[in-house]
Order: structure tokens, then C-alpha cells, then sequence
């Protein structure tokens, strides 16, 4: 049976509206809890609502700046290989691997590892671009063609004996070729 991989897709990749309500809510439950813990005592500000508090505020800073920072681009499937393009990273030649963490038909939870295992996580949404939606998950999901690299079948072959010449016909004792 001959398998078929998905078509060509690029698909544009912004800052995650579901990831940043999903961070939001977290935020908000550890900021309710610190508040029902000082009403449940003696509604007091001691040092250790104090550093809850501080905490909490520390946990959104940042909870907010990764949010902020979150990796902008387009996602690329060639039919082989998946590239991830950026301002950051214009060329697009590293070749990654894709692993899908979670679906939830409408998001999908990406991590892209390069050569150095370098890895990029990344939340895809439907929203993004709808008509595209469809052809990105058929890529994701689509099986992959080992293609071995010319390097790679080197590698492979490694426990097999590599070819010698038995015979003197190429070249003399002396490592120059002979003459007949």
C-alpha cells in the first residue's frame, strides 16, 4: 500500500489567545486562594500574606512577559521536513521534528525539536487562518517518509566490512597506479 504525506502548508503562528487566558485563570485562582487564606485568618497582613502576595505578583509578571514573548512566525511542512520561520530566524533551514502534546480539535499544542535538540513549543489555533486549519492537522498527523540522507547510509552500515581491493590491478605496492 503506497502512502501518500500531506501536501504543502504554511501556517501563520501569533501570541495564543487561549494560552493566555489559560495563564490568566491560573493567575487568578493563586490570587483568589492567597485572598481566602487573609480572610480565613485573622485579617491581618503578616509577612507571610505579604510574601504570598508578592509571589503571586511575580508569578503573573512573568506568567504575562512569556505570554508577550511567545514565539511569532509560520510553521512550514514541505512534504518532508517541518521549518519554522521567523523574523528571528528568517532562513528556515533547520530541519525539525514534530511532536503533538495536545489537540483539542480547535488548538493544538506543538513541540518542534531541531538537530541539537533544541526545543520550541507552540500553540496553533484554529483562528489563525480557518481555511488552512484542515491541511495543517492532515500534515501533523500524517505519517512520515524516512528519507536517508547520503551521510546516514554510511552510518548504517557501519557493522558491515567495508569493501577492499584484493587484487594489485589498481594501484602497485608503492601506492602509485600501475601501468598496465
Amino acid at each position: 500500500m503506497a502512502t501518500h504525506n500531506a501536501p504543502p502548508v504554511v501556517y501563520p503562528l501569533g501570541r495564543s489567545r487561549f494560552l493566555g487566558a489559560l495563564l490568566l485563570g491560573v493567575w487568578l485562582c493563586g490570587l483568589l486562594l492567597t485572598l481566602l487564606w487573609f480572610l480565613q485568618g485573622t485579617g491581618r497582613l503578616d509577612w507571610r500574606i505579604a510574601l504570598a502576595l508578592v509571589l503571586v505578583a511575580a508569578a503573573g509578571a512573568a506568567a504575562y512577559a512569556g505570554w508577550r514573548n511567545a514565539p511569532a512566525g509560520q510553521l512550514a511542512w514541505d512534504g518532508e521536513v517541518w521549518r519554522w520561520e521567523s523574523p528571528g530566524y528568517q532562513a528556515g533551514v533547520a530541519e525539525y521534528s514534530l511532536t503533538v502534546l495536545a489537540d483539542f480539535q480547535s488548538i493544538l499544542l506543538l513541540r518542534l525539536e531541531n538537530q541539537a535538540h533544541a526545543c520550541l513549543w507552540l500553540w496553533m489555533e484554529r483562528r489563525s487562518m480557518p481555511e488552512r486549519w484542515l491541511d495543517l492537522r492532515r500534515a501533523v498527523y500524517s505519517p512520515r517518509r524516512t528519507v536517508t540522507a547520503p551521510w546516514q547510509h554510511d552510518a548504517l552500515g557501519a557493522d558491515r566490512p567495508s569493501a577492499v581491493a584484493v587484487s594489485g590491478a589498481m594501484h602497485s605496492s608503492r601506492g602509485t597506479p600501475n601501468p598496465s
